[in-house]
């Protein structure tokens, strides 16, 4: 199934519709312009790193039954999740290296990956920070939720973008071998980033993922300087 595209921008910036049942919120200031997805199944409601916490946003995901599952992918994308957890009283999940960044909260924590259900797995991929992690969701085609471990550069092409304060960018390179000898051009179709989602131009999605991820020249992209 094709993905939908998002409707023009409104005063009132209501999440949007990338596939039926997979919504993406408006970038958030609390996570420096992150994107927060949302996945709606029969076992469960996935919320993907910290939409602004807003009544909007709120409503939004009280309308399709709360919230069952909180994964964060990096650090950065904590954002109000103690506030998502006591509305909601969801679960929240996060690699082991970031889980004392919550230390008032109940979590679940993972250390290589973690098997939400038979479609939908969780995978450590260190570098972008020690905890950085995606979600790969086996609908659709195949569909990586990448947080910042892989963005949109200006062309709207996947890649790790290193910045100056990225955690461990050889692991981070490394991560991107580990998504590429795990999946194939069959079952992984679609990225949907973490952030740079305006480079996207409209499409919400970058599609061919794996093929775009594996014309990735990745020997040379280990000498890249960071971004100041």
């Amino acid at each position: 199934m094709c993905p939908i595209n998002p409707e023009p921008s409104q005063k009132t910036k209501q999440p949007k519709a990338i596939f039926p049942n997979i919504f993406a919120f408006p970038p958030n200031r609390d996570t420096l312009g992150g994107t927060s997805y949302f996945i709606v199944v029969d076992e469960a409601k996935i919320l993907i790193d910290c939409p602004a916490w807003e009544a909007t946003n709120q409503d939004f995901l009280s309308l399709h039954g709360g919230v069952d599952y909180l994964f964060i992918t990096h650090r950065g994308a904590i954002g109000k999740t103690p506030g998502i957890q006591q509305r909601f009283n969801c679960e929240i999940l996060i690699q082991e290296q970031e889980a004392y960044l919550l230390p008032e909260l109940k979590v679940t924590t993972f250390r290589e990956k973690f098997q939400l259900n038979s479609s939908i797995e969780v995978i450590w991929t260190p570098g972008h920070s020690p905890g950085s992690s995606c979600l790969y969701y086996g609908h659709e085609g195949g569909i990586i939720f990448s947080g910042r471990h892989l963005l949109p550069n200006q062309q709207g092409e996947p890649q790790p973008l290193r910045t100056a304060k990225t955690f461990h960018w050889h692991r981070q390179i490394n991560s991107v071998r580990s998504l590429l000898a795990k999946f194939s051009p069959t079952d992984l179709q679609y990225i949907l980033p973490g952030a740079n989602t305006g480079f996207l131009r409209g499409k919400g999605v970058i599609d061919n993922a794996y093929g775009r991820l594996s014309q990735l020249d990745l020997q040379n992209l280990v000498q890249t300087l960071p971004l100041l």
